[in-house]
């Protein structure tokens, strides 16, 4: 557990948590972090800054592979709409994993809640609750599964600009 409250593994099972010398989260792999959140509202803007420090500075800086920016932007954002659907629906703590993948990153969000969200059909005149919308239209793939603690939801975020959106 890091001084901020977040835990950091490189795998799934029962791995140590490692944290760097500043005190910020190191995975015991260079491609891929898992972190729990807890229920304050700093943790989003925290799993934010986990997806800058993972895609700008060990994925891009360290590996020397290559992030746009509109990737790096389209993770937090993604990020972002997930870990606030979790934080609002779910009781308990959020499970939030980056993972490099080919020519992509994988995020996963876990929470407590069993219930699959079901995207909406587009209105421009809702307010709020367009969410999934969002994460379906930048994602290269989308995937929501229940679990024997609750659910994962799945998205799989393009590196390089010339690779198309989800449908």
């Amino acid at each position: 557990m890091s001084r901020d409250g977040r835990s950091a593994s490189g795998g799934r099972g029962s791995m140590e948590s490692v944290t760097g010398g500043d005190g910020r989260l190191a995975p015991l792999r260079p491609t891929e972090v898992t972190a729990t959140l807890g229920g304050e509202d700093l943790c989003i803007a925290e799993a934010r800054d986990l997806v800058a420090d993972f895609l700008g500075g060990r994925i891009r800086t360290e590996l020397g592979i290559p992030v746009s920016a509109r990737a790096l932007g389209d993770a937090q954002l993604v990020v972002s709409e997930l870990v606030t659907n979790a934080r609002k629906y779910a009781p308990g703590p959020v499970s939030l994993e980056l993972r490099l993948s080919r020519n992509a990153v994988v995020v996963a969000v876990r929470d407590t809640d069993p219930v699959l969200p079901v995207a909406r059909d587009a209105d421009a005149h809702r307010v709020g609750q367009h969410g999934l919308e969002i994460v379906k239209a930048v994602a290269l793939a989308f995937e929501a599964r229940r679990e024997p603690t609750g659910k994962c939801l799945t998205a799989t975020i393009a590196l390089f600009d010339d690779l198309p959106p989800g449908p």
